[in-house]
């Protein structure tokens, strides 16, 4: 069962979050967040991304960049200043994108909850990325962001969350995205602790490798403590947890860099003797299993749809969309055989939307862009209950959560 624990949060003045939030490390580049950070200096992307306090073409991995990052968080705890909550709390976190609100509760989990996946993985993670996140962690002594999970509703835990947020918050924000921010502190947090005592199992939505480096960092520390003992703060780390039902995927859609040789209207034939295939006005799929897909007609853009069928019998696997695009149009029709490492196959987060698939065609930047519809939670967790792996970028969720409103010292 869950064990959720209060911890002692580091959290800036209610007056100056809203400068202090920032977008989470993982959702832009080096040049992004610089230019995100630009007058700015108390955003927390200059924890979270170190590399954009040095100069222009650092290695993001060097020896400076985490030195930046401790120096970094150690100058906003003087200077901001962060303040260590008194007692261990927990709090619910509420986000709010148009007419959606998702909230969830703060707290930390259990690192060896990850270890023998009572806390569910569905993504691989990559070995560059985990030894960059867990160095950070490690050198900062710090997760300065918090993985996201997800959790199958319970009533229960409704209620309890219900009635926290009937009192003052500690933070109301809206962000230059239009995402709305709310935090409060929870009053008595041993109902939630107790309440999440009775959920089975966790899943991770987002934060792979965050949570791998929550792990990988837990095993640094306790090598290096003869006097391990178990309840250090290092064997926990830092989540959100949400109820299954409010989260909201988004498609993950594909753009080809080439038709393998083919000319557009040759790569639709081809389609064609695979699946019935027709013009289409809406380039959004409505239903599992449909497709979109747009390739240039000379200055214009065309959308066309198709519809592929899961084989009878198909693995949990095989019947994603993902999975069918990739196994019966990228492979099959285009030869991109592994979507992890061909240069032929971007990805586009469904939160640009289908026009960035429309843009990129027509500018010649790619061949051909395909709209899916998006993953389903219970697809999700049905993948992560059978120890399978999701294809690469197979889900998209948003509204991301705010790094910088909360952090846990280890």
């Amino acid at each position: 069962m869950a064990q959720l624990h209060p911890f002692r949060a580091w959290r800036p003045p209610a007056e100056i979050a809203r400068d202090v939030a920032s977008v989470p490390y993982d959702v832009v580049d080096t040049a992004e967040a610089r230019a995100m950070a630009e007058g700015r200096p108390l955003s927390f992307l200059h924890v979270i991304r170190p590399e954009i306090d040095l100069p222009a073409g650092v290695d993001i991995h060097s020896d400076a960049v985490y030195a930046r990052a401790r120096e970094n968080l150690e100058r906003f705890i003087r200077e901001v200043p962060f303040e260590e909550e008194e007692e261990p709390a927990l709090f619910v976190y509420r986000l709010r994108m148009g007419g959606q609100d998702q909230t969830g509760v703060v707290g930390c989990c259990a690192v060896d909850e990850y270890d023998d996946d009572r806390i569910r993985k569905h993504e691989r993670t990559r070995p560059d990325k985990e030894d960059d996140r867990t160095r950070h962690v490690v050198e900062m002594r710090c997760q300065a962001e918090p993985i996201f999970l997800a959790y199958r509703d319970r009533a229960d835990i409704d209620a309890l969350v219900a009635e926290a947020v009937r009192t003052p918050p500690l933070y109301d924000l809206t962000a230059d995205d239009g995402v709305a921010h709310t935090l409060w502190k929870v009053a008595s947090p041993r109902d939630l602790v107790n309440a999440f005592a009775r959920v089975p199992l966790l899943y991770v939505a987002d934060g792979h490798h965050r949570a791998a480096s929550a792990s990988r960092a837990r095993a640094h520390f306790k090598a290096a403590n003869p006097r391990h003992t178990g309840n250090e703060e290092y064997n926990r780390v830092l989540a959100t947890l949400f109820p299954a039902r409010q989260l909201r995927i988004l498609p993950y859609n594909r753009v080809v860099a080439d038709l393998g040789g083919l000319t557009a209207a040759e790569f639709l034939a081809a389609l064609g003797k695979r699946f019935t295939v027709a013009s289409a006005t809406d380039p959004q799929p409505g239903r599992r299993g449909d497709f979109r897909v747009c390739v240039a007609a000379g200055r214009a853009v065309r959308w066309y749809g198709f519809r592929i069928e899961p084989a009878p019998g198909a693995s949990v696997i095989g019947a994603l969309d993902v999975s069918l695009l990739q196994d019966q149009v990228l492979s099959a029709l285009l030869g991109i055989d592994d979507p992890r490492t061909s240069p032929r196959v971007d990805f586009v987060g469904g939160i640009r939307g289908t026009a960035e698939l429309e843009k990129r065609v027509r500018e010649g930047r790619a061949a051909a862009g395909f709209a899916l519809f998006p993953t389903s939670l219970e697809e999700l967790m049905a993948v992560a209950d059978a120890g399978e792996i999701m294809p690469p970028k197979s889900t998209w969720f948003e509204p991301k959560l705010r790094s910088g409103l909360f952090f846990h010292r280890i």
